[in-house]
């Protein structure tokens, strides 16, 4: 029996509310992500409809604090991680359990004048980034990520 076992997720999507930024008790960052990607389904007379998915997403250490600064509500990001299952107890001694993302990788989508300097605004309004007078070519220089062990210097993908 082969031991062997794959544990990935990819999704693009937009944030349906700002990043929440905390602090653990061992100092690293840890920010909390809500992630909305939208699928198409076609119904019984032939229409097509969205039908919302929200995904949890967490991201940890300096990704964290970058994922904070950056982005917002409406944000759109492409997010390379993993699921992570776990089970708690509630205060009146009830079960709990989950499965939300841990994220190794984070892009951010929007275009530069889309994008926060320096701290969130709240007033951008989203938009896909691309304006249809860009290249493909144009737009992917305008990518920036954040990732686990990306150094300045390195091309994030």
């Amino acid at each position: 029996m082969s031991s062997f076992t794959i544990n990935r997720v990819v999704l693009v999507g937009r944030l349906t509310r700002g990043p929440e930024l905390r602090a653990l008790p061992s100092g690293l960052g840890a920010c909390n992500l809500r992630l909305a990607c939208n699928t198409t389904r076609r119904d019984a007379e032939g229409e097509y409809h969205d039908k919302p998915n929200f995904f949890d997403v967490s991201v940890y250490g300096a990704s964290a604090e970058n994922v904070n600064r950056y982005t917002h509500k409406g944000s759109r990001v492409a997010i390379d991680g993993r699921l992570e299952w776990r089970e708690w107890e509630t205060s009146d001694q009830q079960k709990r359990q989950t499965v939300s993302i841990v994220a190794d990788t984070v892009l951010f989508l929007d275009s530069p004048g889309e994008r926060p300097e320096g701290g969130r605004r709240g007033d951008v309004e989203p938009s896909d980034g691309f304006d249809g007078n860009q290249t493909d070519q144009d737009s992917a220089g305008e990518l920036v990520g954040v990732g686990a062990g990306a150094e300045d210097g390195d091309l994030v993908f």
